[in-house]
């Protein structure tokens, strides 16, 4: 769950919206922190093969079918997301990485 400014964010409702875009194979959808709202959705996305949209084509998709306060602040496009033995996303480590990468944009 993400907490973004007293609200809580499903991150499951977001990768919902995401999925349905027919480019997307996977996604993974975390919170980072945020100096005003506390927290701010983030997603990660691996695309199916032989599909190609922009990251910020795709994050101006998903926004325009969430609520207002549910909207991505950043989408990253990526090959993988670092995985367990088992093959399940390992959020907390996606989310250093995202915010590593956040902090190097600005």
């Amino acid at each position: 769950m993400i907490k973004s400014g007293g609200i809580n964010i499903y991150a499951a409702d977001l990768e919902g919206v995401l999925m349905q875009h027919p480019a997307v194979k996977e996604t993974a959808v975390i919170g980072i922190p945020h100096e005003k709202w506390s927290e701010t959705p983030v997603a990660a996305v691996i695309l199916k093969a032989g599909e190609s949209i922009d990251a910020e084509e795709l994050r101006t998709w998903a926004n325009e079918r969430l609520s207002k306060y549910q909207r991505l602040s950043h989408l990253f496009i990526r090959e993988d997301f670092p995985r367990a033995t088992y093959g399940k996303v390992q959020k907390p480590e996606l989310r250093d990485e995202i915010i590593s990468q956040v902090s190097q944009d600005a």
